[in-house]
């Protein structure tokens, strides 16, 4: 099925263009900004907590914490695999070993047609 974007108009007037809208004045003229010494200490108390988190474990158990991250993981794939029934599987099985009895049959009749045909040609 196709995805429909639909598309909002930006001002009160849908045939306003974007230009238009660009050189009006803003309503509300831009505030004083804050003291910059303020901003930097957020940032850096910002970057501190994402530093700590993103660290990686130690050397020594990194091994262990991966291994236990791909259990995990590996766990959550699983428990979303949509499991085939009883019947289905049987209908698959019975379909594969019918096309490869078929395409072992194409193949052995090939052979034999082309080893009478280099037989009587030597």
């Amino acid at each position: 099925m196709a995805h429909i974007t639909r598309i909002k108009a930006k001002g009160p007037d849908p045939k306003v263009s974007e230009k238009a809208e660009i050189e009006q004045e803003p309503k509300n003229p831009p505030k004083k900004a804050e003291k910059p010494e303020k901003k930097v200490k957020d940032i850096k108390k910002s970057k501190d907590k994402t530093k700590k988190s993103s660290e990686k474990p130690f050397i020594l158990i990194r091994p262990i914490v991966y291994f236990f991250r791909y259990l995990r993981d590996s766990w959550h794939e699983i428990r979303q695999v949509r499991w085939p029934s009883r019947k289905a599987t049987w209908k698959l099985f019975f379909a594969i070993i019918i096309y490869t009895l078929l395409i072992g049959t194409i193949i052995m009749l090939l052979d034999i047609f082309f080893t009478w045909l280099f037989n009587t040609i030597i």
